[in-house]
């Protein structure tokens, strides 16, 4: 059994993209539709960037995701079809909504305009300098809550992403990270780094962008997706477009399940991951489920390599 995964912020690079648009009409028609919906040429700032500009939160969510759904779409216009391919999907933070326009739940328009205002209002929902987020490496997750609760002091620090592998990634005040992070070391963590991120993502003090989310995924389309999708949140497939609208708000401010999903999916007898348009959650897969097959799918060779496969 197979599942197909979407990689989250972080995974934007210069040149991404670039040679898929070049070799397929499918991958253009996704750059160009993003484009078209965002009215932006978000699809040359992913080629020429600046690298600043790229990794804002609101032009990062879309890109990312159109990237990977690109990828996505070249293999598709091979002639393999998700819902023959893949009994489930998910995606790490942002990707749960390529996860979601991957399976048909989402279309593509509507997930580049949610994506975009969802990066808007995370960057909005704390000024900038007040929050922080840091990796705790060495650690687990419920070790990891406890650091939290012990470092908040009256201010939010919040486990926010459990990656697996012995690393998670706390959010929230900045005073308040930073107590955790040497909170961690004392408890024996073997490294605790600060994050490059402009918002305190996955954590309380992003409720104004729950509440903003909430209401632009009252009046979206989203239809019964085609294989389910497992949500951050609960770790747990999801296929009722009402329960993945609530989801969605939820994880705004909630944390990233990832080691748990992968476990769950491991659990209902997937044997083999496929990530598309990085090279990140193939690696945390393997640390989490290491009997699993993980493949990562980026270039053109990839695809032809995983259509062979399939």
């Amino acid at each position: 059994m197979r599942a197909f995964i979407f990689p989250g912020q972080g995974s934007q690079a210069i040149g991404m993209g670039q040679t898929l648009a070049g070799a397929s009409a499918a991958a253009r028609a996704v750059f160009e539709e993003v484009d078209d919906t965002l009215g932006q040429h978000l699809s040359r700032l992913m080629v020429e960037g600046p690298e600043a500009e790229l990794t804002l939160t609101e032009n990062a969510q879309p890109a990312i995701m159109a990237n990977a759904i690109a990828t996505l779409r070249v293999l598709e216009e091979g002639g393999v079809r998700l819902a023959d391919k893949a009994a489930y999907v998910a995606g790490h933070s942002l990707g749960e909504y390529s996860a979601l326009c991957a399976a048909e739940a989402l279309d593509l328009a509507t997930t580049a305009r949610l994506l975009k205002l969802r990066g808007q209002a995370m960057q909005a929902a704390v000024p900038v300098g007040q929050g922080a987020m840091a990796a705790l490496l060495g650690v687990d997750y419920d070790a990891a809550r406890s650091i939290c609760a012990d470092a908040a002091e009256g201010e939010v620090c919040e486990a926010a992403n459990d990656n697996g592998g012995g690393q998670v990634v706390i959010s929230g005040d900045k005073a308040a990270v930073e107590r955790a992070m040497v909170l961690a070391k004392a408890r024996g963590a073997k490294r605790a780094l600060p994050l490059p991120v402009s918002a305190p993502f996955h954590c309380e003090l992003m409720a104004p962008a729950a509440t903003a989310m909430e209401k632009a995924l009252a009046e979206a389309d989203v239809r019964a997706p085609l294989v389910p999708v497992f949500a951050n949140v609960t770790a747990a497939a999801v296929s009722n477009p009402d329960a993945i609208r609530a989801l969605l708000v939820e994880q705004v401010t909630g944390t990233v399940r990832w080691r748990e999903s992968v476990e769950a999916m491991v659990a209902a007898g997937v044997t083999e991951f496929v990530e598309f348009g990085a090279k990140v959650l193939g690696p945390m897969v393997k640390r989490i489920a290491p009997d699993a097959t993980a493949t990562s799918v980026v270039t053109m060779a990839d695809i032809e390599a995983l259509a062979a496969r399939l």
